[in-house]
This record gives C-alpha cells, structure tokens and sequence, in this order.
C-alpha cells in the first residue's frame, strides 16, 4: 500500500536554498493549500528582491570559483549520477512531499515521477563527456575550432503540473553543461524542489552551483530574469507569461530563452485504426492524466465520420470509469484540479460552450467531492464550432472536444486551425498515412498509435507556434545551455 496520512508529511520554515543551505525569505508569506482537500499545509517564505540578487550572485561566484565548470567532465558526470542515485533513495520521503502539495497521485509518483526525474539528471550527465566543439575544414595553413562552454548563470522557471519532473528539465542539462542554476518553483507547489536542492549537496554539486528562490511570479520571477548576471532563461508555462519573460529578456540583454508554453493538442483517429477499444484507452489517458492539467494534453478528438458514434461511445466508458479522489489514496486513478480558481476557470468555458449549443455527452461539471478539495468531472463536449472558446483555448482541465472529419485533408486542416502548435496524436494502421500526417500537421511533437512521453530522453520536445520556442530534453537541451565560440588558428 502506497496511501498515506497528509497531515504526517511536515513542511520546513525554510524554503528557499541559497549557498548549499535552506534560508528563510524575507518577503511575504504565502499559504500553500493541498488541492485534495483545500486545507492550507505550509507557509511558503517568499524571497525578498534582495534575496533574488543574492541568489543570482552567490550562483555567479559558484560558476567562476567552484570550479564546477571546469572540472573533468566525467567527475561532473559521477556527482549528477550520484545525485539521481540519492533521489531513488529518498522514494520514502520525496514522494508523499510531492504528491501531498501537487495534483499528482502517489501511485504516479512512485511509479513515474522520480524515476523520471533520477533517469533525467542521468541522461544529460553522460552528455558532459560526449558533446563539445567541432574543427572545421580550413585551408592547410590554418586550424578552425568551435569550442562550447557554459552561459554562467541559468534561471529556470518551472511550472506547478509536475514539479520535480518539470525542475528535472530545467537543471538537468544546465547543471551537466557546466552552468550554475538558480531555479524559481512555482508558488502553488514549492516544496519538493527544496529536497531536490539538498540531495544535490550531499551527492557533492558545489554550493551555489543550484539555488532555490521562492515566491510569485511579479515579484520573484519577473527580477530573476531580468538579473544582469542572468545569461539564459528556461521557461515552461503559459504563452502569455512566456510573452513577459522574452520581453524582460530582452530589455535586459538581450538573452537567450527556451520557452515551453500552452497547448490545444489535437488527437486524429482514422477508422483504419486497428484497435479502437485500446485507441479509445489512448485517448482519454491523454486527457485525463493529470486531471488534464497536462500542456501537451490531447484536448481535441477528431475521430473519422464512419466510426465516431461508437468510438464517442468508448470514451464515455473510460472517462465514467474514473475514480476520483485525494492524492494520498492508492485507488484514486485521477486526481483534483490545482484549486478552486482553476476549477471555475474550466467550468466557465464548459458551460459557456453548452449555452451556445454544445452538448456534454459525459460530465459537464463540478464532480462530487471526496474531500472539500476541487475536483471536476472528465467532460466529452460534442457540438462545439471550430471557432469556440472551447476549441480554440488551452482550458488545462479534463475537457475534451469531439469533432468529426471525412478525409485526410480535412483532419489536417482541423488539426492546423489553432494559434498553438505543441503536440499531436494520429491513430491509423497505415503507414504511409502516418508519414503524411506527421508531416502535415504543424506541432513540434507528433505520436502515431500512441499520445505521450516515453523515457527516450533522446527524443526532443518543444512546440511552434505559440506553443513555444526552442526544445527541452534531447541533444537540443544540453547543447542550448552552452554557448560556442569560434577560433581560427594560422599555423
């Protein structure tokens, strides 16, 4: 048995982690609500402006004088190992501190969730010894070089739906490429990231090489990219906020920034598809993971007109089959919503969509609760235009739009007719179709007879559109957290 009793699992007073070790901010205090039951479990000790230019130049003096950076870069590679070793390891305590504060269960913690985030750190530290500059073809009186080396300081912003996952992406490869991190959680669930930061210490990361500043966005995030030590800013959130981090970024640089941003992910399927009922499991995994508080979450189903009735009619069954409940109990298979203002945000757009003459096949509103927490029912909305709110916003909730299509060209045009463009799902049995919708459609992911990450840490992601710009995990991350300088020798 994985369940286990919230009110067990303590908070420190000290959230913030600067120079190896915790501090108390010296901003406001925020209140920190578990989502399963809207009971307040921790105050998070916000860092004062002063506190986020600490931060920022104690991680400067890490990266000039740790000698992190310059170390053999397999010693490097040895200490990120050690450190996701230490994050197996501490299974027994990281995971009711995750689950307790976020929307994940523990049964997809323990299951997923560290074991991602320790495989992540291990990914990118193989990369320290693997990857660095190129000679180029010159005439034989001359040597050309490209040689990388690290920006400095990193900020990383992560965002609330997975927090130790999503923290992973950011410092993973910004620590193995040599660079100092000083990474600002979200508010609603700062806590485990703390724990991330003290593993660090006693795997042998160097003080200050990672630091921890707490607090919201206005006040913590907006100076700690503005920071003039700041050389690169990694972002995973809304579209709008990356709008306000690549504008602060570039009247205080300009710098370079990474930016995960919304998602209004469509999932085709073909009638050629070869197992609807395990298509049909696909599908509204992809929605209901998370509570669909996901950004790749696959929002819209445009199912093929021959078979959309019966397939509609499998998604009802997986989505009624949901048992919704508290982070902290085994059988709860989808967890809440992150709080009562998210959950009225979904249900504004749900029924703003049924007035206008959408129909919710299934679910449609507030579910009843386990706890006194916010928990919203898996939707399936069928009726909706192509220009509606409901099909055209990222809702980040378990609300899921059916629309029908009759072709090919039609599905991509479907597919294609939104501002965001970070993933996609095709469900088909023939190849060649595959080929041509991946190519088709315009997102930075596509999933053929699947919808979702693997472990292929290997495999990029990043979105087009408004969904984004460059990618996290990947060659592509490790080589965005370095810089490259050009160098012509005459012999």
């Amino acid at each position: 048995m994985n369940s286990f009793d919230p009110d067990l699992v303590k908070i420190q007073a000290a959230n913030n982690f600067v120079g190896g070790v915790r501090m108390r901010g010296q901003g406001d205090p925020i209140e920190v609500q578990r989502p399963s039951d809207a009971h307040s479990y921790g105050a998070l000790d916000s860092a004062s402006a002063a506190q986020v230019d600490a931060a920022v130049e104690d991680a400067w003096r890490a990266y000039k004088t740790s000698g992190w950076a310059a170390t053999d870069p397999r010693a490097r590679m040895k200490v990120i190992r050690r450190w996701a070793d230490l994050i197996d390891a501490d299974a027994a305590h990281l995971a009711p501190l995750e689950a307790v504060g976020s929307t994940r269960t523990i049964g997809e913690v323990l299951a997923w969730d560290l074991s991602y985030t320790a495989e992540c750190l291990r990914f990118f530290a193989e990369f320290a010894d693997k990857e660095g500059g190129d000679v180029m073809a010159t005439t034989p009186d001359k040597i050309g070089l490209t040689i990388t080396e690290p920006y400095g300081v990193v900020a990383a912003i992560a965002p609330w739906n997975l927090p130790l996952v999503m923290a992973a992406w950011k410092i993973a490869p910004a620590i193995a490429a040599g660079n100092s991190v000083v990474l600002k959680p979200s508010e609603l669930t700062p806590f485990s990231v703390v724990r991330l930061a003290e593993l660090a210490i006693e795997a042998g990361l160097p003080a200050g090489v990672f630091n921890v500043v707490q607090g919201d966005g206005r006040l913590v995030g907006d100076p700690l990219c503005r920071h003039a030590r700041v050389s690169k800013v990694s972002f995973t959130g809304s579209t709008a906020t990356g709008i306000a981090i690549m504008r602060a970024c570039a009247e205080t640089g300009p710098k370079p920034v990474t930016l995960e941003l919304g998602g209004k992910s469509p999932q085709i399927v073909f009638s050629d598809a070869k197992d609807l009922g395990q298509t049909a499991a696909l599908v509204a995994r992809a929605i209901t993971l998370n509570a669909g508080q996901v950004c790749v979450a696959g929002s819209r189903l445009l199912v093929q007109d021959k078979v959309a009735d019966a397939f509609v009619a499998r998604i009802v069954e997986a989505f009624d089959a949901h048992k919704l409940g508290p982070t902290w109990a085994d059988d709860t298979t989808m967890g809440p919503i992150l709080s009562e203002r998210q959950l009225g945000q979904i249900d504004g757009i749900v029924s703003r969509a049924v007035a206008s003459g959408a129909q919710a096949v299934t679910g449609g509103g507030r579910a009843p609760a386990p706890q006194d927490g916010s928990y919203y029912l898996p939707t399936l909305l069928t009726g909706a235009g192509q220009d509606s709110e409901v099909v055209q916003g990222e809702i980040f909730g378990p609300v899921l739009t059916v629309q029908t299509f009759s072709d090919e060209e039609e599905a991509y045009a479907l597919a294609n007719d939104s501002r965001y463009g970070l993933a996609a799902g095709v469900h088909t049995g023939d190849l060649n179709k595959a080929l041509r919708a991946t190519r088709a459609l315009e997102a930075g992911t596509v999933w053929v007879n699947r919808y979702g990450r693997s472990n292929d840490f290997m495999i990029p992601t990043g979105g087009f559109k408004q969904s984004g710009i460059g990618k996290d995990l990947g060659r592509e991350a490790y080589r965005a957290n370095l810089k490259s300088k050009a160098a012509l020798i005459q012999l």
